[in-house]
């Protein structure tokens, strides 16, 4: 597979005989940053394991996701293409009256993007991007939504300092509902800022807002989250994370880490 994504980004157009811009992912955090990938680059983001815990009057539900990748291949000087995919995941729902457990395993949906920047694509200085997406439903409920689905990102960094960026992401959604059949609005703002803690050690804070206006019940979460990255050189990221609900909406907590390599 390496060899593969490899062999596609020296056919790309655009071809870069070096790198130049700083490895940028998209994970970890709640936000998403506004660079883009250089073009002839390929960068692959893979989230190894990722918990998140639920619980409400009907119980508690807990969620694991494996693998979830995220493949971003740079076609442009401002433009990347997006791919992602979560291989697999796990659902362990308890009912609080009756405490039976049901177990289940699926495979995610894949969601195919367009990221592109319209100011500083090495996401220095003032940056800002858009990027719509759409959702296939190659998996099933409940780790797939059902149905097809789509939206539109839109991430804004600032440098503060040197040390310190500060950034915004909007996103707007036309989500799944949640009987897997239909569309509806739904929307979010993440604000946070980005601390180079050390050399080559990044934390991140942030706090989300998210809208959901399902049919079945409308939901408003709060969240709050902090993470860190630690880049050994300019190819490899390795990062954690975690998120907490503000909120009885929101979910408990949520925790997770990857890896991200850029080629």
């Amino acid at each position: 597979m390496t060899r593969w994504i490899a062999l596609l980004a020296v056919m790309l157009p655009g071809v870069a005989a070096a790198q130049h811009r700083d490895l940028c992912a998209e994970r970890p955090g709640l936000g998403t940053p506004a660079c883009t990938v250089e073009p002839g680059h390929v960068l692959v983001e893979t989230g190894l394991a990722d918990w998140t815990r639920e619980r409400d009057a009907d119980g508690r539900t807990d969620t694991v996701g494996i693998a979830d990748t995220l493949v971003r291949i740079g076609v442009g000087a401002v433009t990347e293409l997006q791919v992602g995919w979560t291989p697999y995941g796990h659902q362990r729902m308890r009912d609080a009256t009756t405490g039976a457990v049901t177990r289940t395993g699926r495979v995610g949906d894949v969601m195919l993007g367009i990221k592109r920047n319209l100011a500083e694509p090495d996401g220095h200085g003032l940056s800002f991007a858009l990027t719509p997406f759409l959702t296939l439903p190659v998996g099933r409920t409940p780790i797939g939504d059902g149905d097809w689905g789509g939206g539109i990102v839109a991430p804004l960094t600032y440098d503060l300092s040197d040390a310190i960026q500060l950034e915004f992401t909007a996103e707007a959604d036309a989500a799944v509902d949640e009987d897997g059949h239909g569309r509806h609005l739904a929307y979010s703002g993440v604000v946070g800022a980005e601390w180079d803690f050390a050399e080559h050690v990044e934390l991140v804070g942030e706090v989300q807002a998210i809208r959901d206006r399902d049919p079945g019940g409308r939901t408003t979460q709060y969240l709050a989250g902090v993470s860190a990255a630690w880049q050994p050189n300019g190819h490899v990221q390795l990062d954690i994370g975690t998120a907490a609900g503000l909120n009885r909406a929101a979910p408990d907590i949520r925790v997770y880490g990857g890896i991200s390599a850029l080629f």
